[in-house]
């Protein structure tokens, strides 16, 4: 195997490559060359050897941001970039009064030369750095007169009116739209319309602090600032930022499962600069912003991907250090579970495709996962705690089976066999839900809740760090099947 000390973190993708929808759960799209180009996830198409696990960021929301077409309590709303590039192009047709009278931009068609909007020193900055972009393509080119003509429009209206948040953010959206147009060869460009753009975000949010979108794609703005920095001092300062702005983003918006995957990415890129003392803390609460994204919504690949990738990048760690709470084989295992998962749900990835070749031998085949977890007798499910024991289970596509670790024959008695002892068994196609359990009469542990279509199953795991692990495998393999993916999964581990 590879040194996979680098695994985890994300490397440059070359910017000419498309962007994937945004969100988990949408329909089957075909895979671009990148999985994100926001992400800068690399997926190297060598032989294993060559092979990495990356990680994958979520696409940034200015391409749709979370909040949709609702209007605020100030009654104003962001706009999505296609809304904002759409309207300006019909404006810069001739179809909005923007484009009339003086050019792009004019207010009005006449004005007196002491009406005239004087642009700040500040306004010309960002003005001359847009104006600088001509993009590498004839389309990025069109795109990019668009572009130009909606920033003329935004310095309009914040010079009209400069507590207009709407317009700031959407000035600000301009800006990183136009650095995502630059020339690949151009990082001082682009890293200063992107600065340009965090002083945009950074306004619109004092004027509106509620405003969701702006911390996100802030974040993210800050965040492709600090990858163009490299493992510097310079590089950690700007993470920090952006992990702080995506905090204040959850903040805003708890629900949702993209802010909370880059949370993660961005804890995972600070993981690789900060002090060795620092790394494991960091690491574990990006675990668990992937976890919590994935809780979110079970079937956003991506983040269950990252989640893979950071299990991955801990193994490796632990294997050379020691002194973690799991052993590196464990780590290893759990990994595998994740990146399995990601690839039945998008088996047309590469990028999950030549990660699974790496890790599907840390599984434990023929199964997903196999583990220990306390049980009732089959037949009892409310028996006295001293009759609950200890038993190995295993996971596959279709069940969660506990497992008959004897190999000796039923014992006689007076010529009569005993009664064979039954084993819990729970249908994949069975299960309505999973969650943690709390109930005072189940034994002392992690309680575990399995509801199905025959009634509840409760069992307890040994900790409730192996609880999490029990509740993701079990609920990616009930998301895999409703998806119509289990022979996916079941080509992986049966294989």
């Amino acid at each position: 195997m590879p040194d996979m000390e680098e695994s985890a973190q994300q490397t440059p993708a070359d910017p000419s490559e498309p962007e994937l929808p945004n969100g988990a759960g949408e329909p089957d799209e075909p895979e671009p060359a990148s999985p994100v180009a926001d992400a800068h996830a690399s997926t190297p198409e060598a032989e294993d050897e060559d092979e990495e696990v990356v990680a994958v960021e979520e696409v940034p929301a200015r391409s749709a941001p979370s909040k949709g077409a609702e209007t605020n309590a100030d009654g104003w709303r962001p706009y999505t970039m296609g809304e904002l590039l759409g309207e300006a192009a019909e404006a810069a047709a001739g179809r909005s009064e923007y484009a009339e009278g003086n050019g792009a931009g004019s207010a009005t068609p006449e004005r007196s030369r002491s009406d005239n909007l004087q642009l700040s020193s500040h306004h010309d900055v960002a003005m001359d750095l847009i104006n600088s972009v001509t993009g590498v393509d004839e389309e990025g080119r069109s795109r990019q007169r668009i572009l130009t003509f909606a920033a003329k429009r935004y310095i309009s209206a914040i010079e009209r009116n400069p507590e207009d948040p709407d317009a700031y953010y959407n000035w600000a959206l301009v800006l990183q739209e136009s650095a995502d147009n630059v020339d690949p060869d151009s990082d001082s460009s682009k890293d200063s319309l992107l600065e340009e753009a965090c002083k945009k975000y950074a306004e619109a949010t004092r004027l509106c602090p509620t405003l969701y979108d702006a911390y996100y794609n802030w974040a993210i703005a800050i965040a492709d600032r600090a990858k163009m920095r490299g493992r510097t001092k310079e590089a950690e300062e700007l993470w920090q930022q952006a992990i702080m702005n995506y905090d204040k983003a959850v903040q805003l918006s708890w629900n949702s499962p993209q802010a909370l995957n880059n949370w993660g990415l961005g804890l995972q890129e600070l993981s690789a600069i900060v002090p060795a003392k620092d790394k494991q803390t960091i690491i574990k609460t990006a675990i668990s912003k992937f976890r919590s994204a994935i809780q979110l919504q079970f079937d956003f690949h991506r983040a269950i991907y990252n989640l893979g990738t950071v299990l991955y990048g801990l193994a490796e760690d632990t294997s050379r250090s020691g002194g973690a709470d799991n052993s590196p084989s464990d780590l290893y295992s759990q990994s595998a579970i994740y990146v399995a998962a990601a690839h039945a749900l998008k088996p047309n990835y590469s990028v999950y495709r030549s990660a699974l070749r790496l890790v599907r031998s840390m599984l434990p085949l023929p199964y997903l996962k196999v583990g220990y977890l306390t049980a009732p007798p089959a037949d009892d499910p409310i028996a006295p705690h001293k009759l609950w024991e200890r038993s190995q289970f295993i996971l596959n596509h279709e069940e969660l089976q506990q497992v008959n670790t004897s190999e000796s024959a039923p014992a006689k008695s007076n010529g009569l066999v005993e009664k064979t002892k039954r084993f819990i068994k729970v249908s994949v196609a069975d299960i309505v839900s999973v969650s943690t359990c709390s109930d005072l009469t189940l034994p002392p542990g992690a309680g575990l809740c399995i509801n199905t279509t025959n009634g509840p199953v409760f069992l307890v795991a040994e900790s409730w760090e192996s609880l999490d692990g029990w509740l993701d495998a079990i609920r990616l393999v009930y998301t895999i099947f409703a998806r119509g993916r289990s022979d996916v999964l079941a080509g992986i581990i049966t294989g």
